[in-house]
């Protein structure tokens, strides 16, 4: 099952090829593709047994040197599900607005699909490590190529810089971890025996990796930056999946294999997470472009789950989860809605834009949601996940949870703000009245609302699969 979740995407980049020129087909070709993939991971999670205590569909394919294993748990498995709806939503809003080397955007996306479900299923460090850093290059390409302004070269090659210097850190504690134990295959390390002192060395190179891609602060500088210059569909895919990838291999390697210098380590977590929540929601409040405001928001709120995650809870690390898969629907979402007023009016800077409900109702209230959704109000998956992240936060440092509790406060102080500010009052004299939201747009909300609401409502849903393999975790 997982290795047809792999083939797939590829299979679609094939199909897109043997389309010959034909932009349309091509692009049918890798939604229908990316459809697919979808449902066999809803098929996947049809047939995950959440009272099975370990990894489930393990398969294992041969390499030129060893046996690579690929299996999911309760934790991988939802990660699997978001790169799967997320991706054909990239594909689907960018329908129109991709004129040039459409074949090549396909298929950097189908590409980019298969090594994020890789990355959360396999099950071999070194594995892990090469998926994790090859998810660059195709990135760097829909940056860099499909870019939406004149920096987008400029912010391609920090993205790339950025990201892969702190990785080379983690190599380097991967190839000291195989040295100590002999091995890579994650079910081994799991259970090693490595001395406090080397996991505390070890574990700063994997945090220095993992830091960048939350992003924490002072790392956090190439995050706006990337979404600004990137094409719609390329801010949807960094914010929906590729900032997860941090919280997954915190809680995937360096709690699990580290967790003597994780808990050694947890404070200076705590104290950076509050700084950043602050700093980033502050700084959220004086941006004058729409994506940016969007971006700065996403680090306070990747933030809030590292609260979560070095929690060293089950309410803490569940939350945490919860926290990430409901920002990887609604932030996605708040994007499509900033740049469905740039493909109107072709401007983002905030002060343009004034009494949008006049003539945009149902962007209003698509927008309106999905504000509410990223404050955390009541009924929405963000509220569950940081009431629960809170909670199991609380428990390790009263003091810098409440600090990191301000963060809630200034969400919904910039979140007010911003929907006040297009939505209502006198219409803009800078721009004439343009036409709503048509049917494309809606259809590439409309699921993600829906999961905004039944993640808010039915969180059991998500958090019974959870619960073994979190436990695990704590043992």
């Amino acid at each position: 099952m997982i290795l047809s979740l792999l083939v797939t995407p590829i299979l679609g980049v094939i199909g897109v090829i043997l389309s010959g020129e034909n932009s349309s087909l091509q692009k049918r070709v890798a939604l229908a593709s990316s459809l697919l993939t979808f449902v066999l991971s809803l098929v996947l999670w049809a047939g995950f047994d959440s009272n099975y205590n370990g990894f489930q569909f393990v398969s294992s394919f041969p390499t030129v040197t060893t046996q690579e294993v690929v299996g999911v748990d309760g934790i991988s498995l939802f990660f699997v599900l978001l790169t799967t709806l997320i991706i054909p939503i990239c594909i689907l809003a960018s329908w129109e607005s991709i004129k040039t080397g459409i074949k090549y955007f396909l298929i950097a996306f189908l590409v980019l699909e298969t090594l994020l479900i890789a990355v959360f299923v396999v099950l071999d460090l070194l594995l892990f490590y090469i998926c994790f850093e090859s998810v660059l290059i195709p990135m760097f390409l829909i940056i860099g190529i499909w870019g939406a302004r004149e920096r987008k070269i400029h912010a391609a090659y920090q993205f790339f810089l950025y990201t892969l210097l702190g990785s080379l850190f983690m190599l380097l504690a991967i190839l000291v971890i195989y040295f100590e134990v002999g091995s890579t295959d994650y079910q081994v390390l799991a259970v090693a025996d490595i001395s406090e002192t080397r996991q505390r060395i070890l574990w700063l190179g994997f945090f220095l990796s993992f830091a960048v891609k939350v992003p924490m602060i002072p790392f956090h500088i190439w995050l706006p930056e990337a979404h600004v210059e990137a094409s719609l569909a390329g801010s949807i895919i960094l914010a929906g999946v590729l900032l997860k990838l941090a919280g997954y291999g915190f809680l995937r390697y360096s709690i699990a294999i580290l967790p003597d210098a994780s808990v050694f380590f947890t404070p200076l977590v705590y104290s950076l997470a509050v700084i950043s929540i602050i700093y980033s929601s502050f700084t959220t409040l004086r941006q004058v472009d729409l994506k940016k405001i969007i971006a700065y928001s996403s680090v306070g709120h990747m933030n809030i789950t590292l609260l979560g995650l070095f929690s060293n809870t089950i309410q803490g690390i569940e939350g945490s989860l919860i926290l990430m898969l409901a920002h990887g629907v609604v932030s996605p979402a708040l994007f499509i809605c900033v740049v469905i007023l740039y493909d109107r009016y072709h401007t983002r800077l905030l002060k343009y834009y004034r009494g949008l409900t006049q003539h945009m109702p149902v962007w209003s209230i698509m927008f309106f949601l999905f504000t509410l959704g990223n404050i955390a109000v009541p009924l929405s998956a963000n509220f569950v996940g940081e009431f629960m992240t809170f909670t199991g936060a609380f428990q390790q440092n009263p003091v810098l949870t409440v600090l990191g509790g301000l963060g809630m406060i200034l969400s919904a102080a910039y979140g007010i703000w911003l929907y006040n500010r297009t939505a209502f009052g006198a219409q803009s004299r800078y721009l004439a009245p343009m036409g709503d939201i048509n049917r494309r747009e809606f259809m590439t909300l409309l699921p993600l609302l829906f999961l905004m609401f039944v993640m808010g409502l039915f969180p059991n849903l998500f958090l019974d699969p959870m619960h073994l393999a979190v436990s695990n975790l704590l043992i």
